[in-house]
């Protein structure tokens, strides 16, 4: 695996963050090296938000992210005009296109493309188009298991929140099916 830089961004409310939380606490039940830095702009609900997720073999020395993305997920046009240039050759960009209507500038790297937010309304719930983006980041890198992300969720969100486990497991697996599909 080496090291894994991942950044997630988009809105306000799209879970960005806790996007970045799963995948970094995932990381820690597998006993990976880990750290998670969140940046929001402004505004909270609806302004720009975005995290800098690194999960790596060895001890991680610093958890900012400049030009040496390995994968940038992004939720919206604003993120992915903003951070595609932070990948480095040949690194991955996961594009939510349920809202982002352009393709990128580069042509230097992998570019996966899914309708999150089309997916996660098939499965029921708009707010879990993170979680289908988190699942196809998964199937194309396998860096953590989704079994340790549902291990995740009940750290992040609490026993209160177990009852949306399901839902957030069909999520991740419609959001592989569906890149894996596109391939």
């Amino acid at each position: 695996m080496a090291t894994e830089r991942i950044i997630m961004a988009g809105f306000g409310g799209q879970g960005v963050m806790s996007m970045g939380q799963l995948l970094t606490y995932a990381g820690m039940i597998e006993n990976k090296q880990v750290s998670w830095l969140p940046a929001y702009g402004p505004e909270m609900r609806g302004g720009t938000a975005n995290c800098s997720v690194i999960v790596s073999d060895s001890l991680v020395g610093s958890p900012i992210i400049t030009q040496d993305a390995t994968c940038a997920i992004v939720m919206n046009l604003p993120s992915m005009l903003k951070f595609e240039q932070n990948l480095v050759a040949g690194g991955k960009l996961i594009i939510n296109t349920s809202l982002v209507d352009r393709e990128p500038s580069r042509d230097d790297i992998e570019v996966y493309k899914l309708p999150a937010n089309a997916i996660a309304d098939q499965v029921g719930n708009p707010r879990v188009a993170n979680m289908v983006m988190l699942g196809a980041y998964l199937a194309l890198t396998g860096l953590v298991s989704t079994d340790s992300v549902v291990e995740a969720f009940k750290k992040v969100y609490g026993a209160g929140k177990e009852h949306f486990i399901p839902m957030n497991q069909q999520a991740l697996a419609e959001g592989a099916k569906a890149v894996l599909e596109a391939q």
